[in-house]
């Protein structure tokens, strides 16, 4: 054991302060996001949702750094994920909206102006005549909007990113404002 010990000694070190420096970073990440969240008077399951997103950013962080720190021979390991990548690319791009919708669903999180129980109007000739709507739900893929007479409407995120909407105003039921129905 002690053999051991002494021949992986940098390895064992590099990875006690990769784990280390990585749980530190994703408590701060976290924190952060959480402040965001309630600075910004947003949902908690959405809150959640983008801290689910950075922890699974951090794993990944952390396989690379370990590969690394250990020795893995990146010739073999190159094969070994180019073929992987190529298999995802294919797969992905059969399903880029998928991605586009979940990496809207990142952006608006930090930069949506508009709440849960809000009434807005999006400018789409799609919607000629009826474009006014009180938003729902807010999710990763995808936006639940209300129209006055009760048709339930699931809006793609990334098109809340390419199309104007406007405020028209608040119809949460609460005094407050909250971002819950």
């Amino acid at each position: 054991m002690n053999e051991l010990l002494i021949n992986y000694q940098n390895e064992l070190l590099g990875t006690l302060l990769t784990l280390g420096a990585l749980a530190v970073t994703r408590f701060i990440s976290i924190k952060a996001i959480r402040k965001v969240g309630r600075i910004s008077d947003l949902n908690e399951i959405r809150t959640r949702l983008i801290i689910k997103y950075v922890a699974v950013g951090h794993f990944l962080l952390m396989i690379a750094i370990l590969l690394l720190i250990w020795g893995v021979n990146i010739r073999e390991l190159g094969l070994i994920i180019s073929s992987v990548f190529a298999v995802i690319g294919v797969a992905l791009f059969a399903s880029w909206s998928i991605l586009s919708n979940v990496t809207a669903g990142v952006i608006l999180f930090f930069s949506f102006p508009y709440k849960i129980g809000d009434r807005i109007r999006i400018w789409d000739k799609e919607f000629e005549g009826e474009s006014e709507f009180v938003i729902e739900d807010i999710r990763a893929y995808h936006v639940h909007l209300r129209k006055d007479n009760g048709e339930l409407i699931t809006y793609p995120n990334n098109l809340f990113l390419q199309k104007a909407v406007s405020l028209l105003g608040m119809d949460r039921g609460d005094a407050d404002g909250s971002d819950a129905v």
